[in-house]
């Protein structure tokens, strides 16, 4: 949502679009901030009063879930989420209700995602299939657990994708032991092994 300067008046003022609780879309406009940050403050106020019925889009239920996570992620963490959303999630439900998106939506949705292609012509493969429905599964959540989301759709739908098993390596005690002599002569690093290894490091 906008924020804007008047510049005869030296103020902020900030345009408001929302849907009412019968899914219109509705404008607002605030006037009179003395500062763009009063302005912004003013507009999350604003979002989350209106976020208590889910009347309104994913795509504004996304800006709420966002400032949320911001400020508990991190930055790496974040910038993978926004990329997944803004590529993979919101194309496909930000103009949606939230309170109307069902497990249907979410199933048509990981089909679609089953059928892209990489830059390599080959669909993505099971472990971020399963990246891809965490993080929508994630929105839904957070919708279920603040803002009394009956349920959510991307569980009642199931997983798509699949983790890979991580295999654990280790060296057996002959193998160390074999590795061990080889580093005898080298003072410091030796003991530096040593205590990694008989420490379960």
């Amino acid at each position: 949502m906008p924020i804007y300067k008047d510049d005869k008046k030296g103020t902020w003022f900030v345009v408001l679009r929302y849907n009412d609780f019968t899914g219109k879309k509705r404008q607002t406009t605030k006037r009179g901030f003395k500062t763009k940050r009063d302005a912004k403050i003013y507009e999350s106020n604003f979002i989350l009063n209106k976020a208590e019925d889910l009347t309104m889009s994913f795509g504004e239920f996304y800006k709420i879930y966002y400032s949320y996570i911001s400020k508990r992620i991190k930055l790496n963490t974040l910038k993978t989420k926004e990329h997944i959303f803004e590529k993979k999630i919101l194309p496909y439900f930000k103009d949606k209700r939230m309170c109307d998106i069902k497990a249907t939506d979410i199933i048509h949705w990981q089909n679609a995602m089953m059928e892209l292609e990489t830059d390599k012509n080959t669909n993505f493969s099971q472990d971020y299939l399963k990246t891809l429905h965490n993080q929508l599964s994630a929105i839904f959540n957070y919708a279920v657990k603040l803002y009394n989301l009956p349920n959510n759709p991307a569980r009642v739908a199931g997983n798509m994708g699949k983790e890979k098993s991580k295999e654990v390596e280790f060296w057996t005690k002959e193998e160390y032991l074999k590795f061990s002599k080889s580093m005898m002569k080298k003072d410091g690093i030796f003991q530096i092994f040593e205590l990694l290894y008989w420490c379960g490091l």
